[in-house]
């Protein structure tokens, strides 16, 4: 085997099918979350091989990309017939750190509202940080391999899984999760049953409330109201708001009438009309 055959030539084959990122110019990942993701990688990985990973994504070769907890997979079509594997491995969270986890963000109404609405709360990473466990990995923990010949850090062919991995994040934040331990249906149930350690607060009889009964059991009284007219009536007095509350809160037009600011001839007006409803 002569010595060049251990580098790959420029042009890659070009495939059918792989999976192309929806990014064509600048920076790839439009959530928060992809691009925290694409951010420590630009900051630690060579930013040549980064850049040609970026026109591999681009030209979709990358032909297959799966999620598993604390490993991502792929192979990707170089110049070579064989398409290369690649492997990026974090730390996978295990059962009871997840249990600390999801019992931090379910006491957190707000990121639990969200999560479970399908959104990714941008401060679920402060959450993670309190549990002293990193939500995204940094340069240290991620282990990545290639099968390729090149030795730099990352090749190409990991920076086209890296970045089409951030394109995936955005269109579903919760891959994060899955590539940590913990899949979406399983947190988000965690979050239900958890349901942030609050009792729901004891049902008040309404005004109008009463009790379902079959019409034909009701047909002799079915017109009376629920209530009793004296309980419609006894309402708590609401505060009189000042008549000229609109001229207060709106900005004052640059108006006069014979020098005279036009709130100032306006609020008699409004006091009048108000004396008026009161008679």
């Amino acid at each position: 085997m002569s010595r060049n055959d251990w580098f790959e030539p420029s042009r890659p084959i070009r495939v059918e099918g792989g999976i192309r990122a929806r990014s064509r110019r600048g920076s790839i990942g439009e959530q928060w979350w992809s691009r925290r993701f694409i951010d420590i990688l630009e900051r630690v990985c060579d930013r040549g091989r980064l850049s040609r990973g970026r026109s591999y994504a681009r030209s979709g070769q990358v032909l297959d990309l799966e999620i598993a907890p604390g490993l991502v997979t792929a192979r990707v079509q170089g110049s070579r017939r064989t398409p290369y594997k690649v492997g990026i491995e974090i730390a996978a969270y295990d059962a009871d750190r997840w249990r600390a986890l999801a019992g931090a963000l379910a006491a957190q109404a707000l990121y639990r509202a969200k999560l479970l609405a399908g959104e990714m709360p941008a401060e679920i990473e402060d959450v993670f940080h309190r549990c002293d466990l990193p939500l995204f990995p940094d340069e240290r923990e991620l282990d990545m391999d290639c099968s390729c010949p090149d030795w730099g850090f990352p090749c190409k062919h990991l920076s086209a899984v890296l970045y089409v991995l951030a394109e995936a994040f955005d269109d579903d934040p919760f891959l994060v999760l899955a590539w940590r331990g913990m899949g979406k249906d399983a947190l988000l149930g965690a979050l239900r049953e958890t349901g942030g350690g609050e009792e729901p607060a004891p049902a008040r009889p309404g005004l109008f409330d009463v009790t379902d009964t079959p019409f034909t059991e009701r047909m002799a009284d079915f017109y009376e109201p629920g209530a009793s007219p004296a309980r419609l009536r006894d309402r708590t007095a609401l505060p009189v708001a000042p008549p000229d509350l609109l001229l207060r809160t709106l900005d004052p037009p640059p108006l006069t009438a014979r020098k005279i600011p036009i709130l100032d001839l306006l609020r008699p007006a409004y006091q009048a009309f108000a004396e008026s409803d009161d008679a």
